[in-house]
This record gives structure tokens, sequence and C-alpha cells, in this order.
């Protein structure tokens, strides 16, 4: 039996702090590893040699700085990861390594009026399909990752009210696709996971405290505080959508009046358009004509662009993040939306907390909720399964 603060229970917590460091970055020299555990290049060398041994991380030869290095990663054999992403109108799959490499990805359109029953029947499919596609038995799965576009109960697991997936609310996401797939499944909002994906794999790299602003049906932001993403004792932290911004403004599905969601969402930009542009209008289309020098659509855009950017300097004057990265349709539209924002935050922000931000475009693209998903698992999976015994 292990003494807390024995020496086989420090060498044990420093084996997990090693692993966890090499799971979330995907592969690290060892250097790299000493400066983001803190523990010295000795203890890592020890370790890192003690991990190989045992068969838990491949060390490759590599160059960091012109000088010759050991890239760790975590072995093949160590298992896979499921990401599964609903969208509003879309079911995305992907399989992926603990080394951060994606095996397998796919996505299909989903119908906006399909029932809970008939997306967990497509995702059990897709998952069944891909694992063959890449050569796994299900065994070797260690956990699947969940998004779905809305609030989760962090008591109860169920899904809250939604207007972008109707007929699903109350519904528990995870356990309903753990009793299908016959494995453990972690469930979070998309925003979230877009931010865990920009955080592990895009514009987040390197960074410990950022915010995902997702704009799409609706507006929700992943808040990365620390280097781990805050839901809140409720788990409806990042409801920037439900910013305020003028109280005699269009009445919300929340409620309220004048949300910002109410003027940025894509039913608002779409309505505004609509009359001019036809009834079959999409925020890609929109996005493609103002790309092109329609000036309507660049307004709307630009105007959208303000009023995120009024959101955005609330939030920076609360937890003043490093970086605001934007996901959704309208990151497609880059400075077009992204100048307005600026322009609003250095006019509404804190001015301290405005020099420090950086407002920039996703970098995943439609893909950065279901690369979350993975890293939710990877994330929130234990380290101890995977040490060397003795």
């Amino acid at each position: 039996m292990e003494t807390p603060g024995s020496q086989s229970s420090l060498h044990r917590a420093n084996l997990e702090r090693v692993l966890r460091a090499v799971r979330m970055a995907g592969s690290l020299t060892q250097a790299e590893i000493a400066r983001s555990t803190g523990l010295s290049a000795a203890t890592v060398s020890n370790i890192v040699r003690e991990l190989s041994e045992a068969g838990t991380v491949v060390v490759t030869p590599t160059s960091s700085g012109g000088r010759r290095a050991r890239s760790v990663s975590l072995s093949a054999d160590a298992g896979i990861v499921v990401g599964v992403d609903f969208g509003h109108s879309h079911l995305r799959v992907a399989i992926g390594n603990l080394a951060h490499r994606v095996l397998a990805e796919e996505s299909e359109p989903l119908d906006t009026d399909a029932s809970a029953e008939q997306g967990f029947g497509r995702t059990e499919q897709l998952v069944a399909r891909l694992l063959e596609q890449t050569g796994f038995a299900p065994e070797k799965v260690i956990g699947v990752g969940l998004g779905v576009p809305g609030p989760i109960d962090v008591e109860t697991g169920a899904l809250g009210s939604t207007s972008i997936l109707p007929g699903w609310s109350g519904i528990s996401p995870a356990k309903e696709l753990s009793s299908r797939l016959g494995m453990a499944v972690r469930v979070d909002n998309d925003a979230n996971l877009g931010a865990l994906g920009e955080l592990v794999w895009g514009a987040g790299r390197g960074l410990s405290d950022l915010a995902y602003i997702k704009v799409a049906s609706g507006v929700g932001a992943g808040l990365v505080i620390a280097g781990q993403i805050y839901r809140g004792p409720g788990g409806t932290a990042g409801e920037i959508g439900h910013i305020t911004l003028d109280e005699a403004g269009p009445v919300c599905r929340c409620g309220n009046r004048g949300c910002l969601e109410t003027f940025v969402g894509a039913r608002h930009i779409l309505g505004l358009l609509q009359q001019s542009h036809g009834q079959e209008l999409s925020i890609p289309r929109v996005v493609e004509l103002a790309q092109r020098g329609d000036l309507g659509c660049r307004r709307v855009l630009a105007d959208a662009g303000r009023q995120i950017g009024s959101g955005v300097a609330t939030m920076c004057n609360l937890l003043n993040p490093r970086r605001v990265i934007l996901g959704g349709d309208l990151a497609e539209a880059g400075d077009l939306v992204l100048d307005p924002i600026r322009e609003s935050v250095a006019r509404y922000a804190i001015p301290s907390a405005a020099r420090q931000l950086s407002v920039v475009p996703g970098t995943l693209g439609g893909r950065a909720e279901v690369l979350g998903a993975l890293a939710l698992v990877m994330s929130e999976m234990s380290d101890s399964n995977a040490l060397p015994m003795g």
C-alpha cells in the first residue's frame, strides 16, 4: 500500500503527470515535458525510459531548435477514442489514437427534424463502419466523446431546452449512446468541444486562457481557464448569446428581449437579406456573396461583427482571456466579421484587457467540435490503467 507523501506515491504522481502532458499534446520532446510538468530533466528522462520499457510510450528521434531531440508519444497499443458531433443538420464521427492522429472521419447530413432515436441509430452504424474501416475491435475503444448543440445539466446529464434539436430536450445523450455502443460516453455542448478542439489542435495551442465563440443557429461560448474548460456549477457557463444588448429588442427563445443571439443568429441575419436575395439563402452563401463584394451582405456581416464584439468586450472585462477564437459559419468571412469585432472590443473593453486580447478565426472549421470530442475523452480519462506495474 502506498502512503501519501511516500517515495512510491510521489513517483506514481510524476508518472501520471508525464503521461497526461504527453496525452494532451499528442507528442512532446523530453525538454517540453520538463517545462510543462515542472519536473527536472533527469526525472523526466528516467520516467520516459520506464514508460518506454513498459511499452506505454514510443520515443523517436527528432529535432528541436536545430538540435537533436527525442519525441515522446503514447503507444498505438494504448487504445483509441471516438468523437461524435451532432449539429443542426449534420452528424460527424471521428476515430483517433492517443498520439492525436485521426485515423478515420466521416460526416453525413442529418435531417433537422430527426428524432433522438434516429440520430443515435445513425451514430451506432457510423461508429461500427469506421471501426471496421480502421481494423479496430470495439474493445480497443477507451471512450467516446459526444457533442450536442445545447446545454447539458451537470447533475442529471440531460440535454436542456434546445431549438436546434427539437424533441431532444430531457434526453440523457451519454446514457443513451453508451447503452447502444456498450462504451463509456462523455458528453458536452458543442461550444465547449469547439474550444477543446482549438485548444488541442488549432488556434489555441499553447494557451491556457481563451474563449471559443460559435455563431451558427445560436450563439455560444466555450471558456478555457487555466487550461481547463470552465462549465460553471450548472453547466451553463459561456452562454454569451444571452447577454442583453437591447431591453426593447426582439424576444429571444430564452424569454428575454434583445439578447445577442437575436441580432447575430442565423435566423436574424438571413431574415434581413432574404427579401432581396431569395428564401433559399444560407449563411455560407451570405459569406460567399460578401467576399465577392455584395454590399448588402457585407453590411449585415459588419453589423453582426460589431454586436458580437460588444458581447466579447463584456466577457473580456469579466474574464480577461488571452485569445478569442471565432467558429461557426461566420468565421469563414474572415476580417469582414473579425475587424468589426475588434473595433467593438477596442471601444467597450477595459484597455488593458483589450491590449492583451487577440481575435482570430478558428483553424479547424467544421471539424472543431468532433476533434474536441476526441480531446474530451483524452482530457478526462484516467492514466492509472496505463501505468507500468510494479
